[in-house]
């Protein structure tokens, strides 16, 4: 057993080496003046040379990690979440795990904590500030049961290329895309943005030809939570495991190249929909790399088969359930047939009998629809004309959410799937409703994997 008072004494044999430190911490019930509960606690440890921290049993880890529970470099400080909305009383029981180093070069130098910190936020930690170009138009009563009367619309990042695709993952974090900088990035709820995956989209010695090579859509498997890819220039759906193998999912049909995979979304029972219009191909409809004479809807079945399930629209672009997966909705990217559609789901995957949700042709200006969820009683949400389009089960528009940016994409995300996360061109929005998104986020055991 340690003594606490000589936690700063070098430890180990000068050679590469390692130490656990362990210890327990009891919320009390106050802290000075302040009362934790329901508070934010973080720990943040700086060790010579590198540290992994483990918290009540668990070490998460994610590809391209940098710091956190891991190690983030030499005597760099990590720092990891304890727990929110803590109680008093509430233990967590903490392992530190030790090296010195370099490991390559035997160091002369021995282990040592330099400094262990908690900090204690209450509430939440100042990481977000209001959107100034937030607001909301309201076009129905109705709205006021999905978006509260005096909304919470916030900024959270803001420097990038063009963001898309986010999606909420169940340990904790956003990831998202930048199809122009072929990066997928991680964002965090205490406001840590890091590069989560580099290349995503295209790894081609012609990249200066493209757009938007990277990565677009992004979802996870709802059978094992992996992380699936839609990459614009690699012309191909993809899968990513918590090892880093990578499982083509789809990148042909009939023989013939996908155009540019751009959304997709998981079925409950593991097939995969996914929209492939030609927007990532450098030159769109007219690029001679373009195989397909159509921009088609497919669904992968769970033993591998692509199937086309419609080619009714020529830039099909955001997809979603229903909450009863009895329908799927599909929009358009064409500023002259701005809809959306609605088809029936029929047992063997494919689509049946498609009708018009909604149409916004009438509405002038080169914006059409991108993005598109469903809550849970079956609301409708379309990043289009105006922002993002609030609209009823029975196809009314109820009002529209504005940022200060035109919404691309957007995610379902928290805990209580209550919060919509926003891409919108060069930053990320986020906004508090009322009412969770529908369907259920990866199992957490197994997200990553």
């Amino acid at each position: 057993m340690i003594d606490p008072t000589t936690l700063e004494q070098r430890r180990g044999t000068g050679r590469v080496s390692f130490a656990w430190y362990r210890l327990a911490v009891t919320m009390p019930d106050r802290i000075g003046d302040l009362d934790p509960t329901g508070a934010t606690v973080a720990l943040e440890v700086v060790l010579d040379d590198y540290a992994e921290i483990w918290v009540d049993g668990k070490l998460p880890t994610v590809l391209g990690q940098n710091g956190g529970n891991i190690v983030k470099g030499w005597g760099s400080p990590n720092r990891v979440i304890l727990g929110r909305d803590v109680r008093p009383g509430q233990r967590f029981q903490i392992a530190i795990f030790g090296m010195n180093g370099p490991v390559s070069q035997s160091p002369q130098n021995f282990i040592w904590i330099k400094s262990a910190t908690l900090d204690v936020h209450r509430g939440p930690a100042a990481v977000a500030a209001r959107d100034p170009g937030g607001r909301v138009t309201r076009l129905s009563p109705a709205l006021d049961e999905i978006v509260p009367r005096e909304p919470r619309i916030e900024k959270l990042a803001e420097g990038f290329l063009f963001t898309e695709g986010p999606v909420w993952h169940p340990d904790g974090y956003l990831l998202f895309s930048d199809p122009n900088a072929n990066v997928i990035y991680r964002w965090t709820p205490d406001g840590d943005l890091s590069v989560c995956r580099t290349k995503s989209g295209y790894r081609g010695i012609d990249i200066g030809a493209y757009g938007q090579p990277g990565s677009n859509g992004l979802t996870l498997d709802p059978l094992q939570g992996r992380l699936t890819i839609n990459e614009h220039g690699n012309r191909r759906v993809t899968r990513l495991a918590r090892n880093g193998v990578l499982t083509v999912l789809a990148d042909r049909y009939e023989g013939k190249r996908l155009n540019s995979p751009n959304d997709l979304v998981y079925r409950s029972d593991g097939t995969l929909y996914f929209t492939d219009p030609p927007f990532g191909l450098p030159t769109f409809f007219g690029d001679p790399r373009k195989e397909l004479a159509f921009s088609g809807v497919y669904a992968v079945t769970p033993d591998g088969r692509v199937k086309l399930v419609t080619r009714d629209l020529s830039g099909p672009n955001g997809l979603a359930f229903s909450p009863d997966e009895k329908y799927l909705y599909v929009d358009n990217w064409d500023v002259a047939h701005k809809v959306i559609m609605r088809y029936e789901v029929v047992p063997d995957g494919g689509l049946a009998n498609g009708t018009v949700f909604l149409d916004l042709t009438r509405i002038a200006g080169e914006q059409a629809f991108d993005g598109l969820k469903v809550d849970q009683k079956g609301n409708v949400y379309a990043a289009g004309p105006g922002g993002l389009l609030v609209i009823s089960p029975a196809g009314q528009q109820l009002g529209t959410i504005q940022f200060s940016e035109q919404p691309a994409n957007f995610a379902w995300g928290d805990a209580d799937r209550r919060t919509l996360y926003v891409t919108a061109r060069t930053g990320l929005y986020r906004v508090f409703l009322n009412i969770p998104g529908a369907g259920t986020a990866a199992p957490r055991a197994l997200a990553g994997k």
